[in-house]
């Protein structure tokens, strides 16, 4: 006799027919089902048939769970004496009954779940889980579904448990004794699986980004879908990662079977992959089975702030359905339509921004209807939900690049959102910042192909003296940086660049400065980080003249960072970029007095024609003896 058939002689009255342990359940009882993946199908199933074969059995049965993935024939309007659905969070099988108005939604973040569980503001007669098979002690465990499951489980009076020989066996908070079970139903089939959708190109460049975020060492949470998993994918050159996060899914398994996720810098937890529930195939179900660096704990732990503060280092990534140039952000609904949920990103949003070091990352697509809407939006809709509120982005990142919101002013968070917004949408977003007051009136802007940001042109390099900086095109964004450059330059460096005793640079000018048509001239950037943040410390500039096929160049260097070696830098990378567009060379102006300006042209290894005027040289550079004289 095995242990299971032990455990059946022992506990014979749980082991009853399915029709005589559904007359247990009364009319207005309220039924809770196991989340996601864990969602006891069968079970399900056999309710309905139940119901079918005897239709006032009972009437008014609430039916609640977080999020249902697989059957919800509760939903059928044929039902709609006998049940009412009510969920946590919005599944696409749920998403229309909901917004008819033919089944319900409660709005709330999951870590209080449970806690409304217990204290009984939300009451649960029957709960509906679904287990592996006890274990020599009688321990069975709920799986893939903890999270509120574990809560469900305990408060019921009345617990209904499918056991599955195919739920695997996590390590954690899901141990239940067969002894809290009321009844059992012994069928097995297969766990739901949750497959993403295919990776596609402005997944994979939003990842690409999101990449240049997430530092080794760091403590990591992500959501689902494909968004997620080509940002997991993506983090494969990572070292000493760890997990603490709600959700488990394929691509975080597949990080840990390489190594990159081992929870060795974790402040708490430190081993282990901590998560409340898994969705994912079935090659991951048999990884997390039995796993001892893997644990499920409850959602009020998961997804508690005040715990997952305690990661230093703690990068929540999360995605949405739209932001408006403030920052508000909307996860759950689009203008009155219920699409989600809450669900947990409030939660993890709010903790990693207290963490030591934290970060929060959404990571949203420019645009959505394929193409045809901005998921930037000046506001949101009338009826948006709001997820996130300003104060908890620290960084958005599309396709189009990463903008950094943290204690930025609302016109700042505005001219960030825009420059990563979809190109055809961002003139239409400049109009509507302009009219709402939320940016500068006249603030300029470059439209079409001329004025789309040359990522490609980003690059770093390392000084002849081992300073290391990044060199990238000027953005839409970047007249409060270069406003911090341009005053924190001396009297003499401003004179030697203007060729005048200026002191005051204002807006309009800044602005001319960061609105450019990039096929005919460049600005280029010498930043570094400094204080969390990005700093300007030198500058390069060319505007072609068309009619000699030259560019006129000029660069400046922050005077505390002088003798480095960046102007050289700038002025190498400039000439480069110049002779890729095919030029014939350059010119520039230098003060007569300005030697080491002077010296930096000659070092360039191209022969410099001088000429002398009103104390100014004007150089003449010619890169070939074949162009010089075409």
């Amino acid at each position: 006799m095995n242990i299971y058939d032990e455990i059946k002689d022992t506990y014979l009255e749980k082991f009853l027919p399915e029709d005589e342990i559904f007359t247990h359940i009364y009319r207005g009882n309220r039924i809770f089902i196991g989340t996601g993946c864990g969602e006891p199908q069968y079970l399900v199933n056999a309710l309905i048939n139940y119901v079918k074969s005897r239709p006032k059995a009972f009437f008014g049965v609430e039916v609640f769970h977080v999020w249902t993935l697989g059957v919800a024939p509760y939903t059928d309007e044929k039902f709609k004496d006998n049940f009412r659905h009510n969920s946590f969070f919005i599944g696409n099988n749920t998403r229309d009954v909901v917004n008819k108005g033919l089944a319900d939604y409660t709005p709330i973040f999951l870590s209080e779940v449970p806690d409304l569980l217990y204290k009984g503001y939300i009451p649960v007669d029957v709960a509906f889980i679904q287990t592996s098979p006890p274990d020599r002690n009688g321990y069975m465990s709920l799986g893939v579904s903890v999270d509120i499951t574990k809560a469900a489980a305990e408060v019921a009076p009345l617990v209904i448990a499918q056991v599955n020989s195919n739920m695997p066996r996590v390590h954690g908070d899901g141990f239940i004794h067969i002894k809290d079970v009321n009844f059992i139903i012994q069928y097995d089939e297969p766990i739901l699986e949750y497959k993403a959708e295919a990776e596609d190109e402005v997944s994979q460049k939003i990842a690409y980004y999101v990449n240049q975020l997430v530092q080794d060492g760091d403590t990591i949470q992500t959501g689902y879908g494909k968004m997620p998993n080509a940002i997991l994918a993506k983090l494969s050159n990572k070292k000493h990662l760890g997990v603490h996060t709600e959700l488990l899914c394929d691509s975080i398994v597949e990080l840990m079977k390489k190594g990159v996720i081992d929870n060795s810098k974790k402040s708490i937890n430190r081993g282990k992959t901590v998560a409340a529930f898994c969705m994912g195939r079935k090659e991951t179900y048999d990884y997390i089975h039995d796993n001892p660096v893997i644990e499920f704990r409850t959602i009020d732990y998961t997804n508690n702030p005040l715990i997952i503060a305690q990661h230093k280092h703690m990068t929540a990534i999360n995605t949405a359905l739209e932001i408006d140039l403030t920052g508000q952000t909307t996860a759950e609904s689009i203008g009155k339509v219920f699409y989600s949920g809450i669900g947990g990103q409030a939660d993890f949003m709010r903790g990693a921004a207290l963490s030591p070091n934290g970060k929060t990352i959404l990571a949203i697509q420019s645009t959505a209807k394929n193409g045809t809407v901005s998921r930037i939006v000046p506001f949101l809709k009338e009826g948006a939900g709001v997820t996130l509120n300003r104060g908890d982005l620290h960084y958005v990142v599309t396709e189009y690049g990463i903008a950094y919101l943290h204690g930025k002013s609302i016109r700042e968070r505005a001219m960030e959102l825009i420059s990563i917004a979809h190109p055809n949408f961002r003139a239409w977003l400049i109009e509507e910042a302009k009219n709402q007051s939320l940016i500068y009136k006249d603030q300029i802007f470059i439209t079409g192909k001329k004025g789309e940001y040359p990522e490609e042109l980003e690059t770093y390099r390392t000084t002849k003296t081992g300073f290391e900086i990044f060199l990238r095109p000027v953005k839409l964004s970047d007249e409060p940086l270069l406003k911090d450059f341009f005053y924190s330059l001396s009297d003499n460096s401003l004179y030697r660049r203007f060729v005048s005793m200026r002191t005051y640079i204002p807006h309009e000018e800044l602005g001319k400065y960061v609105a450019i048509d990039y096929t005919k001239e460049m600005i280029i950037l010498a930043t570094i980080k400094g204080k969390g943040k990005e700093k300007v410390v030198g500058i390069g500039q060319y505007y072609v003249n068309e009619n000699e096929n030259l560019a006129e160049v000029a660069f400046l260097v922050r005077d505390d960072y002088q003798n480095l070696g960046i102007g050289s830098e700038l002025l190498s990378y400039i000439i480069n970029l110049l002779q890729k567009k095919g030029l014939f060379g350059f010119t520039a102006e230098v003060l007569v007095g300005n030697r080491p300006m002077l010296r930096l042209f000659e070092k360039t290894g191209f022969k410099i024609e001088k000429k002398v005027g009103e104390g100014v040289y004007e150089l003449k550079a010619l890169f070939s003896k074949t162009e010089a004289g075409k």
